[in-house]
Protein backbone atom coordinates (compact mmCIF):
# COMPACT_ATOMS: atom_id res chain seq x y z
CA UNK A 1 0.00 0.00 0.00
CA UNK A 2 1.13 3.88 -0.58
CA UNK A 3 1.09 4.17 3.03
CA UNK A 4 3.73 1.70 4.09
CA UNK A 5 6.03 2.39 1.45
CA UNK A 6 6.06 6.41 2.50
CA UNK A 7 6.51 5.10 5.93
CA UNK A 8 9.57 2.72 5.23
CA UNK A 9 10.82 5.42 3.18
CA UNK A 10 10.69 8.07 6.58
CA UNK A 11 12.35 5.06 8.21
CA UNK A 12 15.84 5.83 6.74
CA UNK A 13 15.99 8.91 8.96
CA UNK A 14 14.39 7.14 12.81
CA UNK A 15 15.26 4.68 14.84
CA UNK A 16 14.69 1.02 13.92
CA UNK A 17 12.39 0.45 17.07
CA UNK A 18 10.57 3.49 15.88
CA UNK A 19 10.45 2.46 12.31
CA UNK A 20 8.33 -0.81 13.56
CA UNK A 21 5.93 1.41 15.49
CA UNK A 22 5.38 3.45 12.06
CA UNK A 23 4.85 0.78 10.19
CA UNK A 24 2.92 -1.39 12.32
CA UNK A 25 0.57 0.60 12.50
CA UNK A 26 -0.14 1.47 8.90
CA UNK A 27 0.20 -2.15 8.08
CA UNK A 28 -3.38 -2.69 6.21
CA UNK A 29 -4.93 -6.01 4.68
CA UNK A 30 -5.25 -6.07 1.10
CA UNK A 31 -8.84 -4.51 1.23
CA UNK A 32 -7.94 -1.65 3.15
CA UNK A 33 -8.40 -2.24 6.57
CA UNK A 34 -6.14 -2.05 9.43
CA UNK A 35 -5.16 -5.14 10.17
CA UNK A 36 -4.07 -4.63 13.94
CA UNK A 37 -7.31 -4.23 17.28
CA UNK A 38 -7.75 -1.17 18.51
CA UNK A 39 -5.45 0.07 21.75
CA UNK A 40 -8.50 -0.63 24.40
CA UNK A 41 -8.39 -4.42 22.99
CA UNK A 42 -12.00 -3.74 22.28
CA UNK A 43 -11.71 -4.76 18.12
CA UNK A 44 -9.32 -7.27 17.60
CA UNK A 45 -6.62 -7.98 14.71
CA UNK A 46 -7.92 -9.36 11.63
CA UNK A 47 -7.80 -12.61 12.00
CA UNK A 48 -9.20 -14.46 8.48
CA UNK A 49 -11.61 -16.87 7.67
CA UNK A 50 -12.85 -19.04 10.57
CA UNK A 51 -14.72 -22.76 9.36
CA UNK A 52 -17.91 -23.81 11.13
CA UNK A 53 -17.70 -26.42 14.04
CA UNK A 54 -17.83 -29.86 12.87
CA UNK A 55 -21.00 -31.31 11.17
CA UNK A 56 -22.19 -28.29 9.18
CA UNK A 57 -23.45 -28.64 5.39
CA UNK A 58 -25.61 -26.25 3.61
CA UNK A 59 -29.48 -26.78 5.11
CA UNK A 60 -28.08 -26.79 8.80
CA UNK A 61 -28.78 -23.77 10.84
CA UNK A 62 -25.82 -22.03 11.14
CA UNK A 63 -26.04 -20.69 14.57
CA UNK A 64 -25.32 -24.12 16.11
CA UNK A 65 -22.42 -24.72 14.16
CA UNK A 66 -20.25 -20.92 14.78
CA UNK A 67 -16.97 -21.38 17.00
CA UNK A 68 -18.17 -18.11 19.51
CA UNK A 69 -21.99 -19.43 19.43
CA UNK A 70 -21.92 -19.87 23.62
CA UNK A 71 -21.05 -16.33 23.83
CA UNK A 72 -22.75 -13.76 26.26
CA UNK A 73 -23.54 -10.35 25.78
CA UNK A 74 -20.65 -7.77 27.74
CA UNK A 75 -23.62 -5.35 28.48
CA UNK A 76 -27.03 -3.89 26.82
CA UNK A 77 -27.30 -0.59 25.63
CA UNK A 78 -31.38 0.80 26.46
CA UNK A 79 -32.53 4.05 27.13
CA UNK A 80 -30.79 4.06 31.09
CA UNK A 81 -27.31 4.46 29.99
CA UNK A 82 -27.33 5.22 26.44
CA UNK A 83 -25.42 8.56 27.04
CA UNK A 84 -22.31 5.97 28.52
CA UNK A 85 -21.70 4.52 25.05
CA UNK A 86 -23.20 7.53 22.47
CA UNK A 87 -19.50 8.15 21.82
CA UNK A 88 -19.73 4.71 20.13
CA UNK A 89 -23.54 4.84 18.65
CA UNK A 90 -25.01 7.20 15.69
CA UNK A 91 -27.96 9.47 15.70
CA UNK A 92 -30.27 7.08 14.65
CA UNK A 93 -29.50 4.45 17.52
CA UNK A 94 -29.69 6.67 19.82
CA UNK A 95 -33.06 7.71 19.43
CA UNK A 96 -34.82 4.67 18.86
CA UNK A 97 -32.67 4.17 22.49
CA UNK A 98 -34.23 6.72 24.00
CA UNK A 99 -37.40 7.27 22.09
CA UNK A 100 -39.11 3.43 21.48
CA UNK A 101 -39.87 1.82 24.87
CA UNK A 102 -38.25 -1.24 25.32
CA UNK A 103 -35.96 -0.89 22.90
CA UNK A 104 -32.06 -1.85 23.54
CA UNK A 105 -28.67 -3.21 22.09
CA UNK A 106 -27.22 -6.24 23.22
CA UNK A 107 -23.54 -5.70 22.76
CA UNK A 108 -20.95 -8.81 21.93
CA UNK A 109 -17.37 -9.37 22.04
CA UNK A 110 -16.08 -8.60 18.50
CA UNK A 111 -14.52 -10.85 15.67
CA UNK A 112 -13.27 -10.10 13.00
CA UNK A 113 -12.82 -13.05 10.51
CA UNK A 114 -14.76 -12.09 7.11
CA UNK A 115 -12.02 -12.86 4.33
CA UNK A 116 -12.05 -12.47 0.84
CA UNK A 117 -11.31 -15.37 -1.94
CA UNK A 118 -7.73 -15.30 -3.46
CA UNK A 119 -9.14 -13.86 -6.87
CA UNK A 120 -10.55 -10.74 -5.21
CA UNK A 121 -7.35 -9.99 -3.50
CA UNK A 122 -5.20 -9.86 -6.13
CA UNK A 123 -7.34 -8.01 -8.91
CA UNK A 124 -7.53 -5.28 -5.46
CA UNK A 125 -4.15 -5.23 -5.53
CA UNK A 126 -4.12 -4.87 -9.34
CA UNK A 127 -6.46 -1.65 -9.06
CA UNK A 128 -3.72 0.56 -8.20
CA UNK A 129 -3.45 3.32 -10.43
CA UNK A 130 -6.13 1.97 -12.50
CA UNK A 131 -9.62 1.77 -11.10
CA UNK A 132 -11.48 5.10 -12.08
CA UNK A 133 -14.20 7.45 -11.62
CA UNK A 134 -15.93 8.61 -14.43
CA UNK A 135 -15.88 12.11 -15.85
CA UNK A 136 -19.07 12.79 -14.72
CA UNK A 137 -17.55 12.59 -11.45
CA UNK A 138 -20.01 8.96 -9.70
CA UNK A 139 -19.55 6.59 -12.46
CA UNK A 140 -17.16 3.43 -11.89
CA UNK A 141 -15.82 4.11 -15.31
CA UNK A 142 -12.54 1.43 -14.62
CA UNK A 143 -11.43 -1.40 -12.45
CA UNK A 144 -10.36 -4.87 -12.37
CA UNK A 145 -13.52 -6.76 -10.40
CA UNK A 146 -14.41 -8.43 -9.21
CA UNK A 147 -12.58 -6.52 -6.15
CA UNK A 148 -12.53 -3.40 -4.02
CA UNK A 149 -11.80 -0.90 -6.81
CA UNK A 150 -10.28 1.78 -4.19
CA UNK A 151 -8.71 0.29 -1.09
CA UNK A 152 -7.65 3.73 0.21
CA UNK A 153 -10.89 5.82 -1.20
CA UNK A 154 -9.40 9.75 -1.75
CA UNK A 155 -13.37 10.34 -2.03
CA UNK A 156 -16.64 9.81 -1.05
CA UNK A 157 -17.98 8.26 -3.96
CA UNK A 158 -14.40 5.99 -4.61
CA UNK A 159 -15.91 5.01 -0.62
CA UNK A 160 -19.60 4.43 -1.59
CA UNK A 161 -18.00 2.47 -5.19
CA UNK A 162 -16.11 -0.34 -2.77
CA UNK A 163 -19.89 -0.66 -0.85
CA UNK A 164 -21.51 -1.42 -4.37
CA UNK A 165 -18.69 -3.56 -5.21
CA UNK A 166 -18.63 -5.06 -2.28
CA UNK A 167 -17.73 -8.96 -2.77
CA UNK A 168 -21.32 -11.68 -2.11
CA UNK A 169 -19.89 -14.34 -4.59
CA UNK A 170 -21.86 -14.60 -8.26
CA UNK A 171 -25.25 -15.15 -7.04
CA UNK A 172 -27.13 -14.75 -4.18
CA UNK A 173 -30.55 -17.44 -3.91
CA UNK A 174 -33.55 -16.68 -1.61
CA UNK A 175 -36.07 -19.19 -2.17
CA UNK A 176 -38.15 -17.96 0.42
CA UNK A 177 -37.84 -14.29 1.30
CA UNK A 178 -39.76 -12.74 3.69
CA UNK A 179 -40.94 -8.94 4.80
CA UNK A 180 -42.28 -7.55 7.75
CA UNK A 181 -44.06 -4.01 7.73
CA UNK A 182 -45.22 -3.48 11.43
CA UNK A 183 -48.28 -2.12 12.33
CA UNK A 184 -49.43 0.96 11.70
CA UNK A 185 -50.57 3.53 14.77
CA UNK A 186 -53.56 2.35 16.51
CA UNK A 187 -53.49 -0.90 14.75
CA UNK A 188 -51.92 -4.48 16.20
CA UNK A 189 -51.76 -5.83 12.85
CA UNK A 190 -48.58 -6.18 10.31
CA UNK A 191 -48.10 -7.00 7.36
CA UNK A 192 -46.21 -10.33 6.44
CA UNK A 193 -44.97 -10.29 2.91
CA UNK A 194 -43.54 -13.58 0.89
CA UNK A 195 -41.28 -13.97 -2.30
CA UNK A 196 -38.73 -15.79 -3.98
CA UNK A 197 -35.34 -13.56 -4.90
CA UNK A 198 -32.39 -13.78 -6.41
CA UNK A 199 -29.14 -11.31 -6.39
CA UNK A 200 -26.83 -11.84 -9.55
CA UNK A 201 -23.67 -9.85 -10.20
CA UNK A 202 -22.07 -10.91 -13.71
CA UNK A 203 -18.65 -9.50 -13.39
CA UNK A 204 -18.16 -11.10 -9.98
CA UNK A 205 -16.83 -14.77 -11.42
CA UNK A 206 -12.95 -15.92 -11.02
CA UNK A 207 -11.31 -14.16 -12.74
CA UNK A 208 -10.82 -10.42 -14.80
CA UNK A 209 -13.71 -8.39 -15.30
CA UNK A 210 -14.41 -4.21 -15.84
CA UNK A 211 -17.27 -2.06 -15.72
CA UNK A 212 -17.31 -2.22 -19.34
CA UNK A 213 -18.03 -6.41 -19.41
CA UNK A 214 -21.38 -7.99 -19.57
CA UNK A 215 -22.74 -4.97 -21.10
CA UNK A 216 -22.34 -2.88 -18.49
CA UNK A 217 -24.59 -4.76 -16.26
CA UNK A 218 -23.83 -4.20 -12.70
CA UNK A 219 -26.30 -6.36 -10.70
CA UNK A 220 -29.67 -8.30 -11.40
CA UNK A 221 -32.36 -8.82 -9.41
CA UNK A 222 -35.54 -11.12 -9.65
CA UNK A 223 -38.22 -11.06 -6.97
CA UNK A 224 -41.58 -12.69 -7.43
CA UNK A 225 -44.24 -12.35 -4.85
CA UNK A 226 -45.79 -15.27 -3.07
CA UNK A 227 -48.10 -14.39 -0.55
CA UNK A 228 -50.11 -12.21 0.55
CA UNK A 229 -52.88 -13.46 -2.36
CA UNK A 230 -53.36 -9.49 -3.19
CA UNK A 231 -49.70 -9.52 -4.29
CA UNK A 232 -49.52 -13.74 -5.63
CA UNK A 233 -47.90 -13.55 -9.07
CA UNK A 234 -46.37 -10.31 -9.93
CA UNK A 235 -42.77 -9.65 -10.47
CA UNK A 236 -40.39 -7.71 -10.95
CA UNK A 237 -36.51 -8.05 -12.66
CA UNK A 238 -34.01 -5.07 -12.39
CA UNK A 239 -31.01 -4.43 -14.47
CA UNK A 240 -28.29 -2.23 -12.55
CA UNK A 241 -25.44 -0.36 -14.33
CA UNK A 242 -22.09 1.17 -13.76
CA UNK A 243 -23.19 4.38 -15.25
CA UNK A 244 -26.60 4.86 -16.59
CA UNK A 245 -30.06 4.53 -15.16
CA UNK A 246 -31.29 1.28 -13.57
CA UNK A 247 -34.14 -0.05 -15.82
CA UNK A 248 -37.08 -2.15 -14.04
CA UNK A 249 -39.83 -4.00 -15.55
CA UNK A 250 -43.20 -5.34 -13.97
CA UNK A 251 -45.31 -8.14 -14.31
CA UNK A 252 -49.01 -7.58 -13.21
CA UNK A 253 -51.09 -10.24 -13.20
CA UNK A 254 -54.53 -8.55 -13.21
CA UNK A 255 -53.29 -6.71 -16.85
CA UNK A 256 -51.09 -9.89 -17.53
CA UNK A 257 -48.39 -7.48 -18.76
CA UNK A 258 -44.95 -6.76 -18.08
CA UNK A 259 -44.63 -2.75 -18.16
CA UNK A 260 -41.42 -0.31 -17.55
CA UNK A 261 -41.52 1.13 -14.49
CA UNK A 262 -39.09 4.16 -15.24
CA UNK A 263 -39.04 5.78 -12.16
CA UNK A 264 -39.00 2.29 -9.40
CA UNK A 265 -35.52 3.87 -8.29
CA UNK A 266 -33.94 6.41 -5.62
CA UNK A 267 -36.49 7.50 -3.36
CA UNK A 268 -39.85 5.28 -4.95
CA UNK A 269 -41.24 3.41 -2.48
CA UNK A 270 -41.55 -0.26 -3.16
CA UNK A 271 -44.60 -1.90 -4.23
CA UNK A 272 -46.47 -3.78 -1.26
CA UNK A 273 -44.60 -2.19 1.81
CA UNK A 274 -47.09 0.71 2.40
CA UNK A 275 -44.78 3.07 1.60
CA UNK A 276 -42.62 2.55 4.29
CA UNK A 277 -38.79 1.50 2.31
CA UNK A 278 -37.74 3.96 -0.15
CA UNK A 279 -36.02 1.80 -3.08
CA UNK A 280 -32.42 3.32 -2.03
CA UNK A 281 -32.77 2.01 1.58
CA UNK A 282 -32.52 -0.79 0.90
CA UNK A 283 -29.08 -2.51 2.94
CA UNK A 284 -28.62 0.82 4.05
CA UNK A 285 -28.30 1.98 0.68
CA UNK A 286 -28.58 0.64 -2.94
CA UNK A 287 -29.59 1.85 -6.50
CA UNK A 288 -27.13 4.84 -7.81
CA UNK A 289 -25.14 6.86 -6.33
CA UNK A 290 -25.44 10.17 -8.95
CA UNK A 291 -28.11 12.05 -7.03
CA UNK A 292 -25.78 12.97 -4.18
CA UNK A 293 -22.15 14.47 -3.39
CA UNK A 294 -20.57 11.75 -1.08
CA UNK A 295 -17.97 12.49 1.72
CA UNK A 296 -15.97 10.76 3.53
CA UNK A 297 -15.72 11.70 7.01
CA UNK A 298 -13.09 9.34 8.60
CA UNK A 299 -13.31 6.27 10.56
CA UNK A 300 -14.66 6.22 13.89
CA UNK A 301 -15.92 2.88 15.98
CA UNK A 302 -19.30 1.81 16.16
CA UNK A 303 -21.42 -0.70 17.80
CA UNK A 304 -23.08 -2.36 14.24
CA UNK A 305 -24.74 -5.29 13.45
CA UNK A 306 -22.18 -8.37 13.17
CA UNK A 307 -21.99 -12.31 13.14
CA UNK A 308 -26.17 -11.61 13.82
CA UNK A 309 -26.64 -15.57 13.06
CA UNK A 310 -30.34 -15.59 14.87
CA UNK A 311 -31.51 -13.06 12.55
CA UNK A 312 -30.93 -15.59 10.02
CA UNK A 313 -32.81 -18.53 11.88
CA UNK A 314 -35.05 -20.35 9.67
CA UNK A 315 -36.35 -22.30 11.95
CA UNK A 316 -37.49 -19.57 14.38
CA UNK A 317 -41.28 -18.24 14.29
CA UNK A 318 -42.13 -14.80 13.08
CA UNK A 319 -44.31 -14.19 16.24
CA UNK A 320 -41.26 -14.17 18.10
CA UNK A 321 -38.96 -11.94 16.33
CA UNK A 322 -41.16 -8.83 15.22
CA UNK A 323 -42.42 -7.34 17.69
CA UNK A 324 -45.06 -4.08 17.10
CA UNK A 325 -42.52 -1.44 17.57
CA UNK A 326 -39.38 -3.40 17.27
CA UNK A 327 -37.01 -6.88 16.15
CA UNK A 328 -36.72 -8.87 19.30
CA UNK A 329 -32.86 -8.27 21.27
CA UNK A 330 -33.06 -11.38 21.78
CA UNK A 331 -32.71 -11.85 17.62
CA UNK A 332 -30.00 -8.59 17.76
CA UNK A 333 -26.41 -8.85 17.77
CA UNK A 334 -24.26 -5.72 18.04
CA UNK A 335 -19.96 -5.79 18.06
CA UNK A 336 -17.71 -3.04 18.25
CA UNK A 337 -16.01 -2.33 14.60
CA UNK A 338 -14.07 0.59 13.03
CA UNK A 339 -16.38 1.72 9.97
CA UNK A 340 -15.65 4.38 7.75
CA UNK A 341 -18.63 7.58 7.98
CA UNK A 342 -19.19 8.68 4.21
CA UNK A 343 -22.23 12.01 4.30
CA UNK A 344 -24.49 12.08 0.89
CA UNK A 345 -25.87 15.15 0.30
CA UNK A 346 -28.11 15.58 -2.95
CA UNK A 347 -26.64 17.53 -5.35
CA UNK A 348 -27.96 21.49 -6.49
CA UNK A 349 -30.84 20.83 -8.60
CA UNK A 350 -31.81 17.45 -7.67
CA UNK A 351 -34.21 16.38 -5.52
CA UNK A 352 -34.80 13.59 -2.96
CA UNK A 353 -37.17 12.99 -0.02
CA UNK A 354 -33.99 12.32 1.82
CA UNK A 355 -31.60 15.32 0.66
CA UNK A 356 -29.15 14.02 3.66
CA UNK A 357 -27.72 10.52 4.39
CA UNK A 358 -25.13 8.96 6.52
CA UNK A 359 -23.77 5.25 5.23
CA UNK A 360 -21.27 3.73 7.64
CA UNK A 361 -18.99 0.87 5.98
CA UNK A 362 -17.36 -1.92 7.61
CA UNK A 363 -13.76 -1.67 7.09
CA UNK A 364 -13.23 -5.49 6.51
CA UNK A 365 -15.66 -5.95 4.17
CA UNK A 366 -17.15 -2.13 2.69
CA UNK A 367 -20.87 -3.72 3.53
CA UNK A 368 -22.91 -0.76 4.69
CA UNK A 369 -23.42 -1.49 8.09
CA UNK A 370 -25.79 0.94 9.74
CA UNK A 371 -26.82 4.51 8.10
CA UNK A 372 -29.33 7.41 8.87
CA UNK A 373 -31.88 9.71 6.63
CA UNK A 374 -32.41 13.12 7.46
CA UNK A 375 -36.05 14.97 5.64
CA UNK A 376 -35.66 18.33 3.98
CA UNK A 377 -35.21 20.20 7.71
CA UNK A 378 -32.19 18.38 8.74
CA UNK A 379 -34.24 16.02 11.35
CA UNK A 380 -33.20 12.45 11.71
CA UNK A 381 -36.14 10.56 9.49
CA UNK A 382 -35.05 6.61 9.09
CA UNK A 383 -31.96 4.66 10.76
CA UNK A 384 -30.75 1.33 8.99
CA UNK A 385 -28.91 -1.37 9.96
CA UNK A 386 -27.86 -4.52 8.03
CA UNK A 387 -25.57 -6.62 9.32
CA UNK A 388 -22.81 -9.30 7.88
CA UNK A 389 -22.19 -13.18 8.78
CA UNK A 390 -19.98 -16.26 7.26
CA UNK A 391 -21.41 -17.59 4.21
CA UNK A 392 -19.07 -21.46 4.48
CA UNK A 393 -20.43 -22.59 1.26
CA UNK A 394 -18.43 -19.89 -0.41
CA UNK A 395 -15.73 -19.14 2.15
CA UNK A 396 -17.00 -15.37 1.86
CA UNK A 397 -19.04 -13.15 4.51
CA UNK A 398 -22.23 -11.79 3.03
CA UNK A 399 -24.70 -8.93 4.26
CA UNK A 400 -28.07 -9.99 2.08
CA UNK A 401 -29.54 -11.24 5.82
CA UNK A 402 -32.14 -9.60 7.57
CA UNK A 403 -31.62 -5.85 7.52
CA UNK A 404 -34.20 -3.07 9.59
CA UNK A 405 -35.39 0.10 9.11
CA UNK A 406 -37.17 2.05 11.06
CA UNK A 407 -38.68 5.33 10.08
CA UNK A 408 -39.00 8.43 13.32
CA UNK A 409 -41.97 9.50 11.39
CA UNK A 410 -44.02 7.08 10.90
CA UNK A 411 -43.44 4.91 14.33
CA UNK A 412 -43.63 2.09 12.40
CA UNK A 413 -40.81 -0.41 10.74
CA UNK A 414 -39.95 -2.66 8.25
CA UNK A 415 -37.65 -5.91 8.53
CA UNK A 416 -36.94 -7.39 4.51
CA UNK A 417 -34.56 -9.83 3.82
CA UNK A 418 -36.16 -12.35 6.42
CA UNK A 419 -35.15 -15.99 7.00
CA UNK A 420 -37.20 -16.15 10.16
CA UNK A 421 -39.95 -18.64 9.50
CA UNK A 422 -38.86 -18.98 5.66
CA UNK A 423 -37.65 -23.08 6.78
CA UNK A 424 -34.37 -23.23 4.10
CA UNK A 425 -31.08 -20.97 3.88
CA UNK A 426 -29.89 -18.61 2.25
CA UNK A 427 -26.99 -19.57 -0.30
CA UNK A 428 -23.93 -17.82 -2.07
CA UNK A 429 -22.80 -19.44 -5.13
CA UNK A 430 -19.47 -18.46 -6.38
CA UNK A 431 -19.97 -19.98 -9.66
CA UNK A 432 -23.47 -19.35 -12.34
CA UNK A 433 -23.25 -23.00 -14.07
CA UNK A 434 -25.91 -23.43 -15.80
CA UNK A 435 -28.28 -21.95 -13.62
CA UNK A 436 -31.12 -19.78 -16.27
CA UNK A 437 -31.16 -17.39 -13.72
CA UNK A 438 -28.00 -16.44 -13.56
CA UNK A 439 -27.24 -15.06 -17.30
CA UNK A 440 -27.88 -10.76 -17.76
CA UNK A 441 -30.41 -12.26 -20.55
CA UNK A 442 -32.90 -13.43 -17.70
CA UNK A 443 -32.99 -10.26 -16.71
CA UNK A 444 -35.38 -8.59 -19.72
CA UNK A 445 -38.74 -7.83 -19.98
CA UNK A 446 -38.97 -10.61 -22.43
CA UNK A 447 -37.47 -13.46 -19.96
CA UNK A 448 -39.87 -11.67 -17.32
CA UNK A 449 -42.86 -12.11 -19.66
CA UNK A 450 -42.45 -15.72 -20.39
CA UNK A 451 -41.35 -17.04 -16.67
CA UNK A 452 -44.27 -15.51 -15.15
CA UNK A 453 -47.32 -17.09 -13.77
CA UNK A 454 -50.31 -16.75 -16.18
Amino acid sequence: MPTIRFALRACVHAALSLCAVVVAAQERTPVGAEKAGNAAGTIPAFGGSEAPLPGWSFGKYRGDYWAHKDEKPLFVIDASNVDKYADRLIPGQVQLLKTVKGYSMPVYPSHRSCAMPDYVVENTKANEGKAKIAANGWALEEAVLPSVPFPAPKSGIEAVWNMLMRFQGVAVDLPMNLTYVSPAPGSDKGILIKAQQVFYWPWAAKGHASPKSEGTMQAGVYYAYREPAALAGQAIVQRYYFGQDTESFYYFTGQRRVRRLPLYAYDAPLIGFENQLPADASYVFGGNPDRFEWKVVGKKEVYVPYNNFKSANFNAAVADVFKPGFVSADFRRYELHRVWEVVGTVKEGVRHSSPKKTIYLDEDTWHAMVGDDYDAQGKLWRHKENGVRPAWEAGICTSLIQYNNYDFVSGRYVADNIQIGAGQDVRVLLDAGADPRLKPSFYTAESLRANSER
